[in-house]
């Protein structure tokens, strides 16, 4: 028998409401310009490349070697989570290190949570091809306690718009390795670290994550919508001919790109052009209102979308719109950064649980010179303090290399890894 829905194959009802899963599909389809009105302007797609290059401009990993395939992964990462609100990263162990997958929050079932909201329950789905058959391998993870317990289950069909009917993980080489069923003693919470946007929820007020232009959704489509009146006025804005019905009507009639028929009496018949004026200038400062709107909603900084030249706003307005902007920048990097520790503390565990080479947990970000203050002027600062002997020099060179300086240990190994040494005196 075919299975047609994923909530039938894994036997359980998805726990996100139907607001919450049209959402979803909005955004998506904002984000690659698949919605209503002239989406030229892809403004979701816009505001999300534009915050990831903000984000990772500068920035510089030191971890284990194992964990660098991830790192490499961060900006497309961050990508899937400010589009879909949460993003999943599943890290899979291999003969050599870790392989790493993200999973977006379309990709996703909730099917349980726990007392504070997080995902206890959940399932996902993977396809492939191979030979004449489409492939879906479905994955559901559920703790169970103190265990977790993967479940797997493999479907085929002839085409790709069902599920089709289960078959043994044998029957393709990709899952010929995997079991049915795994129970982990050892592994926390669903052995995949969660990822959300760090702004509330704004469309059901639940627990699952929003995109980050969610805020600014109606105002984008009202942006696509004034692109397709504006194109409009110009396709209509050439000179337009009006002519009597008999005139347009037959093989040999006149072209309607120009011509516009009208039913008219035989009194009427004629001809007449109409050259109507372009609002070309309403259309645009509509369009610059609401992109302003979106920066404010979104938190961007000032001209980000809208035009920079258009300084109609004092500069508290444009003062505050920049620190927004630098809040959210950092908010999202931190979410990276704890991200990617979590991650680098799951595989050491699983990697003592495949017996692979230890995973060191330490990871160390530099973000270079921020967004709310000047490294080199903060440096500056610190060396002012030096002179004055308001504070000791290795707690100067700790801050400027990123170095603990707590313990009389701790300061003794950046004097004799930064600092010259006293030359002996003359006797």
């Amino acid at each position: 028998m075919s299975i047609y829905q994923y909530e039938t194959a894994f036997g359980a009802a998805d726990k996100t409401s139907r607001k919450m899963r049209q959402a979803m599909e909005d955004w998506e389809a904002l984000y690659y310009g698949t919605g209503e009105g002239d989406p030229c302007q892809r403004i979701a797609y816009t505001v999300v490349s534009k915050l990831v290059s903000a984000i990772f401009g500068e920035c510089q990993v030191t971890c284990d070697p194992a964990l660098l395939p991830l790192t490499r992964m961060g900006r497309e990462a961050m990508q899937k989570l400010l589009m879909s609100g949460e993003c999943y990263i599943k890290p899979c162990p291999t003969e050599t290190g870790f392989s790493y997958t993200l999973v977006p929050r379309q990709n996703v079932l909730v099917f349980g949570r726990d007392a504070d909201g997080r995902p206890s329950d959940i399932g996902t789905a993977e396809k492939s091809v191979y030979g004449k058959h489409h492939y879906t391998l479905l994955e559901r993870r559920t703790v169970e306690g103190d265990s977790l317990v993967i479940q797997n289950t493999l479907y085929r069909s002839t085409d790709g718009d069902t599920l089709g009917a289960p078959v043994s993980l044998s029957g393709h080489p990709l899952y010929e390795g995997l079991a049915e069923k795994y129970r982990f003693e050892e592994l926390p919470g669903l052995g995949l670290i969660q990822m959300k946007v760090p702004i509330l929820n704004c469309v059901d007020g639940s627990h699952d994550g929003v995109a980050i232009f969610a805020p600014a959704i109606d105002l984008i489509r009202n942006i696509d919508k004034n692109e397709e009146q504006l194109c409009g006025e110009f396709t209509r804005g050439e000179s337009r001919v009006f002519a009597s019905a008999d005139l347009i009507d037959g093989e040999k009639g006149l072209s309607d790109h120009l011509f516009v028929g009208l039913d008219e009496g035989p009194e009427n018949v004629g001809i007449t052009v109409f050259s109507p004026k372009l609002r070309e200038e309403s259309y645009l400062a509509r369009k610059q209102e609401y992109l302003r709107n979106v920066e404010s909603i979104i938190g961007l900084r000032r001209g980000m979308l809208s035009d920079a030249q258009i300084e109609d706003r004092t500069a508290t307005e444009i003062t505050s719109s920049a620190a927004d902007f630098n809040l959210l920048v950092i908010s999202c990097q931190q979410v990276w950064e704890q991200a990617a520790r979590e991650t680098a503390v799951l595989c050491n565990l699983l990697s003592r649980m495949y017996r692979l080479p230890k995973v060191s947990e330490e990871v160390v970000f530099d973000w270079g010179n921020g967004v709310l203050f000047d490294e080199d002027k903060t440096w500056a600062e610190y060396m002012e303090m030096v002179k004055a002997g308001l504070i000791a020099p290795e707690v100067a060179l700790g801050w400027r290399f990123n170095m603990p300086c707590e313990t009389e240990e701790e300061r003794a190994e950046i004097k004799r890894k930064y600092m010259i040494a006293e030359k002996a005196s003359p006797v």
